[in-house]
Parts: C-alpha cells; sequence; structure tokens
C-alpha cells in the first residue's frame, strides 16, 4: 500500500501481472482493453449470468490506476517494482519489503507503446462506463485523450527511449500497433475521423504472427473491420485466423491444441480463439466459430484434463503464483502440495507441443498465471456464452 511516484503520487492499486508482486503497464492496459472489448460487445452474455456488476468492478480497478497513473497531460508512470529483485521474493505481497521503484515515461523519455495501450484501455473503458457513470467515463475519456496525444506526438519504445526496466519482462517490438489500436478504440469512442484516418494510415497490411500486448495486429483488424466493414481488414481477418487452423501452418498438439510457442501457449491460443469468434459473429465465414470455441474447449478439459484453475477435470492446484502459494499468517506451501488459495478460473501457461504437461508450482513457463493470459481466455468464453443464450 506503499506504492508512490517520484513526487509522491498514490501508485496504490491496478493488477500485479502475473504470480510476482510487479505492476507492469503494458500487460495490464492491454488486458483490461481486451476484458472491456469483451464486455461491450457481449454485455448481454454478462448479465444473463449475473456477472455484469462484477465485471465492472473487475475491470474498473485498473483503470482507476491508469488515472493515477497519469497524473499530468505529458507524463505516464508504467512500472512500479523492480522485476529482478520481485523475482527474487516469494512470498504474499502484505509481507513485501524489497524497494518499489516507480518509472514513467516523459517527453524526454518516451513510450508510445505503453502510452497506446494505456489511451486504448480508457478509450474503451468510457465505452464501457458511459451509461453507468458519466462523470467517472468523461473523465476516462479526457485521459485517453491526453495520453493518445502524448503517445504520438513523442514517440519511442519504452524500454529503449524510455528507459524503464522492463525488457527482460515485457520486450516491445514496436510501436505502430499499440497506436493504431489506441486510435481505433478512440474512434469507437468519439466517432471523429480524424482517429480512424490516424488508425488507418498506420494499420499497414499485417495479418499478425500471435495477437497479444505485444502484437495488436489480429485484434486491430477485427476492431477496424467491425467499425468500417473495410474489405481489406475482412482479408486480413481472413489471413490470421486460416493461419491458426488445421493446415494454416501452426503447429497442433496431438490433442488438438494451436501450439505457437512455449511460453503462454494457452494464451495465444486462446487470443486467437476471441479474434475468431468475434470474427464469427461480425459475419466472416469459415468454420471460425467452431474452431474458437475448440480451442477454449481444449482449455477447459476436453483434452483430458482442465487448465482453468478450481475448475472442472484434474485442474491446476499448483499455480506458479505467490500470494495463491502462502498464507499471510504462515508460511508458503512447498514440494507436492495445493496452493492454499484457490485462484479461481486463473489459467495457466498451457502444455507442451505433445500436450506435456506437469502440475508444479516450480513450472513457471507451464504453469505460471498471468493477467493476459486469462483477458483472450474471458472474452472468448463472453462469446461463447453469448451464442449459447
Amino acid at each position: 500500500m506503499g506504492d508512490r511516484g517520484h513526487n509522491g503520487e498514490d501508485l496504490t492499486g491496478g493488477w500485479y501481472d502475473a504470480g510476482d508482486h510487479v505492476k507492469f503497464g503494458l500487460p495490464m492496459a492491454w488486458s483490461a482493453t481486451v476484458l472491456l472489448w469483451g464486455l461491450i460487445d457481449y454485455k448481454d452474455a454478462y448479465t444473463k449470468c449475473g456477472q455484469y456488476e462484477w465485471m465492472l468492478a473487475s475491470v474498473k480497478w485498473p483503470l482507476d490506476w491508469f488515472i493515477k497513473a497519469h497524473p499530468s497531460a505529458n507524463e505516464l508512470y508504467v512500472q512500479v517494482g523492480d522485476g529482478y529483485a520481485d523475482h527474487g521474493f516469494w512470498g504474499p505481497p502484505e509481507k513485501m519489503n524489497m524497494a518499489r521503484p516507480s518509472f514513467k515515461i516523459t517527453p524526454g523519455n518516451p513510450g508510445s507503446d505503453v502510452a497506446g495501450e494505456y489511451a486504448a484501455a480508457m478509450a474503451a473503458g468510457y465505452i464501457a462506463f458511459k451509461d453507468v457513470d458519466a462523470g467517472y467515463a468523461g473523465n476516462l475519456l479526457r485521459h485517453a485523450k491526453e495520453i493518445f496525444n502524448f503517445a504520438d506526438k513523442h514517440r519511442g519504445k519504452y524500454q529503449i527511449e524510455g528507459r524503464v526496466p522492463a525488457k527482460d519482462f515485457y520486450n516491445s517490438q514496436s510501436i505502430e500497433d499499440d497506436l493504431a489500436w489506441a486510435a481505433a478504440w478512440l474512434y469507437r469512442a468519439t466517432n471523429d475521423k480524424n482517429y480512424l484516418n490516424k488508425a488507418m494510415s498506420m494499420a499497414g497490411g499485417e495479418a499478425g504472427w500471435g495477437f497479444s500486448w505485444d502484437e495488436q495486429w489480429a485484434g486491430l483488424n477485427v476492431l477496424l473491420y467491425q467499425l468500417t466493414k473495410d474489405g481489406t481488414r475482412k482479408g486480413l481477418v481472413e489471413s490470421y485466423v486460416k493461419s491458426w487452423m488445421p493446415q494454416g501452418g501452426i503447429h497442433y498438439t496431438p490433442k488438438g491444441l494451436a501450439w505457437r510457442i512455449k511460453w503462454g501457449s494457452n494464451r495465444y491460443a486462446a487470443n486467437s480463439a476471441f479474434v475468431a469468434l468475434r470474427a464469427a459473429d461480425l459475419g466472416i465465414n469459415g468454420g471460425y466459430f467452431q474452431w474458437g470455441e475448440k480451442q477454449i474447449g481444449y482449455m477447459l478439459g476436453d483434452g483430458g484434463r482442465s487448465y482453468v484453475c478450481g475448475f472442472g477435470n484434474n485442474p491446476p492446484r499448483q499455480p506458479h503464483h505467490r500470494a495463491s502459494s502462502c498464507r499471510i499468517n504462515g508460511g508458503c506451501t512447498t514440494g507436492g502440495q495445493p496452493n492454499p488459495n484457490v485462484l479461481y478460473g486463473a489459467l495457466v501457461g498451457g502444455p507442451g507441443a505433445n500436450d506435456d504437461y506437469q502440475d508444479s508450482r516450480d513450472d513457471y513457463v507451464k504453469n505460471e498465471v498471468a493477467d493476459d493470459y486469462n483477458a483472450g481466455f474471458q472474452s472468448a468464453i463472453a462469446a461463447l456464452q453469448n451464442r449459447a443464450g
């Protein structure tokens, strides 16, 4: 509860990125945007399940933090905590005692990538809250516009020009996709064609490799098609989803997971499933809905075991997560014992290329949980529920 900025700004709140205690702004903002996308376009699904108010409260937590992290027009806090020191500590967050430095971007140390993600999240937040709390929504939109202007005018990567020590954790590859993503969400929020023009000018012709915190092309193309019905965007969406389907070039595990890489294999498949499901609901046909449904089904247990904590057959009981594995007034679980605190609904990283997986707390590749692991998965679940009625 002591997180502060350079001038004493209150930086409490927000989300830790995964099983540790660092607030990394880039994946936090991307995760919030993707969760908000699912909430906005599948509101009825949340309402019918009695989860709408809970979801609003969930996404408001990072949105509140983004507001606090933006104390002035050209100043944005994008990280709290030292990733190296933090990873050397295993215990509950209540017992942290290491230094918690904060890092910000400015015109002299820019970070268009992370700033673009903040702007996108806050624009999406405006859409979600405008009929719930107009004042709060208006504040989000004001911040989104300011942050986008800052990101667009003062360009650079946050871990390079911005000098934020995130390279070994969330190393950004580009800024154009983040800026285009932000502009598209601002267009959806405002209907201001200037934002659409910016988004289209930066969108280019990339179909994408894997929709994630570091690559927006696939999600951007779906969103722009949703907003414009542009044929080029439709073709890029089709190219992306087909590349993930059988015979598209991606590896499949024997039990059917579209497997991109070992880090967060479930994450990439879930994110692509959401892209496919959203495309199907926009009328882009080609078996996309059925493919997305099968990918999510694998994670829920269709392959023989669940990869979702607290759900289904033989779910993970030892996720790599400090707070889950430790008691506030006791020690931390070791060995093969289940974590004392169940992370209900958390998706673990996922299996190896041959469905190989062991439920081990020590395996931070296959058994860690993270904000961005759950974001696309959660919104894909909302899309499936929407069809189920």
